[in-house]
């Protein structure tokens, strides 16, 4: 990715009369209605946040454990990772180019001059789809370690009401701090950094130092299990890729965080490439220091808490620090959830700005004090909780859930790829692109997602059965009929892509009135 055209990581710099990013957001056609106050270490916060390693790696630890044991849990980061990366790059590289919340959506439709708004639209629905899933995987994994902890303090017990209810007030908390303006969530996602990158120093170090004996490292970069009922070994350690792929989502909250982020066409793409970056690394160094600490492998997988991570704690470090370990883990999951939330109202924002969602005119609708989408945020809210609420009758409806999260968001993501690929040398490039790397990065990315979309498609656990059932498939045909239903009957009518609000003089009426930004 070298010169002279620019590196993905070190990209060439702007010419001097680069337009500001209000100029931008006004050759794009919108007015800057939130407020730009976000540096580029909080949209790369933002992102990494949302992968959060502490929250999917340990969420997910027990599915890996069933789903090819140490030897997938060790060996799927690394590739799984490294192909995200190159997901994130294509990516990066037309965020430069249209820095807006609408994001993926938005890119579609501009990467397609013959059939933008359908591309655009089904794009817009997948990632709607994704972001809310992906915002409920996170609360309920949240809610799930916390009723873990609940449980071993004796306050109450871990059953799957109880796990709803205190998924719902998780949401709650969310939705509120979201209210409250993107100052505050900047600055919270800025101490999530060293809350994530502190805390696994922690959790790892505790984990090498206390135990008296550890696994070999044959058992942790060897070992293979397989707890599924399928009796292929290959199909299983696909299956155990999920963990891996799960936690590597929601990175496009850089790109949905734009209109409020400063040097925008920059930020944004580093602050994606980043994440991935910063996250395969120290995600990695956790998972290997958890299973070299496994003391009981079937008990901890069995654990009554129903978190075998939990157990992993108590079992190496005692139980007063094993709960204190999992209180940096709760701390960084919510971290987590609140991030999501985040990114999630600023692409119901977006997607509402262009009239694309049922009621847009309430969910468009800006907070004049905060100046963020208030109703948007708690649509995103509402949206998580019912995708939840199946846990009441199916406990494997978690795995479902992060399942729905990776193909909405992986679809979402492709797309646009596949545009700009498709697009060629007629791609106009931002600041921030990656050269002659540009068609093969592309070109791998999208063979990637193809194969994952498919996979998490695919059942779990056999024999297949009502409660094992993966409904993943459903929700994702659901979205696809509704959305394609939406598009035939009446969409397609009305619907031409990303509006523009108005000439350079309304734009800057539309902001004079909301009391410049």
């Amino acid at each position: 990715m070298s010169s002279p055209e620019s590196s993905a990581l070190a990209p060439a710099d702007a010419p001097s009369d680069a337009p500001s990013d209000e100029q931008r957001l006004h050759e794009l056609g919108y007015a800057q209605e939130l407020a730009r106050t976000m540096s580029g270490f909080s949209n790369f916060a933002v992102s990494f946040t949302i992968i959060s390693i502490l929250s999917g790696c340990l969420t997910l630890y027990g599915t890996g454990m069933s789903t090819g044991g140490p030897a997938v849990l060790v060996w799927g980061w690394p590739i799984v990772g490294l192909m995200t990366l190159l997901v994130g790059l294509a990516m990066a590289e037309v965020c430069s180019s249209y820095p807006t919340a609408g994001g993926l959506y938005y890119w579609a439709a501009k990467l397609s001059p013959n059939n933008g708004p359908v591309y655009s639209w089904f794009t817009g629905w997948f990632n709607f789809l994704g972001q809310v899933a992906v915002t409920a995987a996170i609360d309920f994994g949240a809610a799930q370690f916390i009723t873990a902890l609940a449980a071993l303090q004796g306050w109450y017990a871990a059953t799957p009401a109880n796990t709803v209810i205190t998924f719902g007030v998780i949401l709650l908390v969310h939705g509120a701090l979201n209210t409250f303006g993107v100052k505050l969530v900047a600055l919270l996602n800025n101490v999530s950094v060293w809350w994530h990158i502190v805390g696994v120093l922690v959790i790892v170090g505790a984990l090498a130092i206390v135990p008296s004996k550890h696994q070999s490292a044959g058992f942790v970069f060897g070992h293979f299990v397989n707890g599924t009922g399928w009796t292929s070994s290959l199909y299983v350690a696909a299956l155990g890729l999920l963990l891996a792929q799960y936690t590597f989502t929601g990175y496009d909250a850089s790109a949905h965080m734009t209109e409020e982020t400063k040097d925008a066409a920059r930020s944004g793409p580093r602050g994606i490439v980043m994440s991935i970056l910063v996250s395969l690394v120290a995600g990695w160094v956790l998972l290997i220091g958890i299973t070299f600490a496994i003391q009981n492998y079937s008990g901890e997988l069995a654990s009554p808490t129903g978190e075998p991570p939990a157990q992993i704690f108590m079992d190496a470090v005692g139980a007063t620090g094993g709960k204190l370990l999992l209180l940096v883990v709760i701390g960084a999951q919510l971290f987590c959830g609140m991030a999501s939330v985040t990114a999630n109202s600023r692409m119901i924002y977006a997607f509402s700005r262009d009239g694309a969602i049922p009621g847009s005119s309430l969910w468009h609708r800006i907070n004049p004090r905060t100046k963020t989408p208030t109703n948007g945020v708690w649509l995103a809210a509402v949206g998580a909780f019912l995708l939840g609420l199946p846990y009441l009758w199916n406990v494997t409806a978690y795995t479902a859930v992060t399942s729905i999260a990776v193909i909405g968001l992986y679809i979402a993501y492709v797309i646009p790829t596949f545009l700009r690929v498709r697009l060629g040398d007629s791609f106009v490039r931002g600041p921030w692109h990656l050269g002659r790397w540009s068609r093969p990065i592309g070109i791998a990315a999208v063979a990637w997602v193809a194969i994952i979309t498919v996979l998490f498609m695919l059942p779990t656990t056999s024999p297949v059965t009502r409660t094992s059932f993966n409904y993943a498939p459903i929700a994702v045909l659901v979205v696809l009929g509704f959305a394609g239903g939406m598009w035939l009957f009446s969409a397609r009518h009305w619907f031409t892509g990303p509006k523009v609000q108005g000439s350079v003089e309304e734009l800057a009426a539309v902001e004079r009135e909301l009391g410049g930004i």
